[in-house]
């Protein structure tokens, strides 16, 4: 997990050590080219679960996702 919470503060683990933040200063956004949610700090892009994303929006972080659809013809969605 490379998120941690506590009291409305959050602790992401990063390549260079461990970057902290108030949650309602984060916003969580999604990287379409990878279908995934991310946060960015200090210009680092760090990629986290939907798990990870949902707990930060409960703490506070802002909630800047989108929903992706598939466009090919044959996907299940």
């Amino acid at each position: 997990m490379t998120v941690r919470i506590e009291n409305e503060t959050c602790f992401f683990i990063t390549e260079n050590g461990e970057e902290i933040r108030l949650c309602p200063d984060v916003t969580i956004f999604t990287d379409a080219e990878k279908a995934m949610s991310a946060v960015e700090l200090d210009g680092q892009r760090i990629y986290i679960t939907e798990a990870e994303a949902d707990a930060l929006t409960v703490a506070g972080a802002v909630d800047g996702r989108r929903h992706l659809k598939a466009t090919d013809s044959g996907s299940v969605i």
